[in-house]
C-alpha cells in the first residue's frame, strides 16, 4: 500500500522522505500559493499527487467551480470526485451533477468515488455506483455506521476510535462476503482513527487491490509531541486537523518525533508481510 502523510508546509520538501505520494487539501490553494506551487512541481518531477475536495475539512466538498479550476490548471494524478458526507444518494447525484456540468474538462482524468452511506445497504448501492463510473474507489474512516456493527471495551471517544478502526474491516469483509468488492478496481483508503487498523490488510491488500491509503495522523502526533508505540501507534487519535496546523513552523524536536511516527506506521502496515 502506497503512504501519504499530509503535512505542514514548512518540511513539505522533507515530506518527500516518508511519503510515497503526495496528498493535496484544494481548499488550501486559495491562502498558501507556495503549497499549490509545491504540489505543482512534484507533478513536474514525477512524483503521484491525489487532490482532495476537503470536504473532512470543511464539512462539505469545495466550490465545483473553484474546484473544476485547480482540477485543469494543476492537473493531479488522481483527484476525489465531490461526495456528501454519509449520504449515498446525495453523493450521486454530486457525481452526476458534477459530470453533467464539467464533463468535458475532465476527459481522461483520474477520479477517486468515495463510497458515502448511513445504513448497510447505502453504503452497498454507493459502493456498486462507484465500482461501476469511478476509476478508483474510495473507503472513509469514520462512518457513523461503524459504530453500530462493533464493540469495544473502551468507552468514550476511544471507543468510538475502536469502533471506527474495527468498523472500517467489518465493511470491507461484509463487502468481500457478499460479492460486492470490485478488486478490479484499485482501492483508497481515507483517514485513519488508530494506525493499528492497517496491519489488518497487509496480507491481503494486493489481493482487495487496495493500492493506497492517507493519514496525517503520525504527522499531528509528532506535532504535539506524541511518539508511536511499537507495532500500535496511538491508542488515542489527536483532535487537530493538520489543515489547522498547515502554517506552523516546525522545529527540529517535532521533525524528528515525525520523521519516527512515519516510520512506525510503515512498519505497522508491513508486519505482517
Amino acid at each position: 500500500m502506497l503512504v501519504s502523510h499530509e503535512t505542514p508546509i514548512s518540511i513539505l520538501e522533507e515530506s518527500k522522505l516518508y511519503n510515497d505520494y503526495d496528498y493535496a487539501l484544494v481548499h488550501l490553494f486559495e491562502t498558501h500559493p507556495e503549497y499549490y506551487n509545491f504540489f505543482k512541481c512534484s507533478l513536474a518531477a514525477g512524483r503521484e499527487v491525489l487532490l482532495d475536495n476537503s470536504i473532512f475539512e470543511l464539512g462539505e466538498s469545495f466550490d465545483p467551480k473553484k474546484y473544476i479550476k485547480y482540477i485543469t490548471e494543476l492537473n493531479p494524478t488522481f483527484y476525489i470526485v465531490p461526495d456528501v458526507l454519509e449520504d449515498a444518494q446525495g453523493t450521486m447525484s454530486s457525481w452526476n451533477k458534477f459530470f453533467l456540468n464539467y464533463g468535458s474538462d475532465l476527459k481522461g482524468r483520474t477520479t477517486i468515488g468515495v463510497v458515502q452511506g448511513n445504513t448497510y445497504q447505502e453504503l452497498v448501492d454507493c459502493y456498486k455506483f462507484m465500482s461501476d463510473n469511478a476509476d478508483y474507489i474510495a473507503i472513509s474512516f469514520d462512518y457513523k455506521w461503524y459504530e453500530t456493527v462493533t464493540t469495544t471495551n473502551r468507552s468514550g471517544r476511544e471507543g468510538t476510535l475502536d469502533r471506527w478502526a474495527a468498523g472500517r474491516q467489518h465493511l470491507i469483509s461484509r463487502l468481500v462476503e457478499d460479492k460486492v468488492w470490485n478488486a478490479r478496481k484499485p482501492h483508497h483508503l481515507l483517514g485513519a482513527a488508530l494506525a493499528r487498523e492497517f496491519a489488518t490488510y497487509a496480507p491481503i491488500a494486493s489481493e482487495l487491490n487496495i493500492r493506497s491509503l492517507d493519514t496525517s495522523n503520525p504527522v499531528v502526533a509528532g506535532l504535539l509531541g506524541h511518539r508511536y508505540m511499537a507495532n500500535q501507534g496511538l491508542n488515542h487519535k489527536p483532535s487537530m486537523m493538520l489543515a489547522d496546523m498547515i502554517d506552523v513552523d516546525v522545529d527540529e524536536d517535532q521533525l524528528d518525533d515525525i520523521i519516527f511516527n512515519t516510520k512506525q506506521f510503515k512498519n505497522i502496515i508491513s508486519r505482517y508481510k
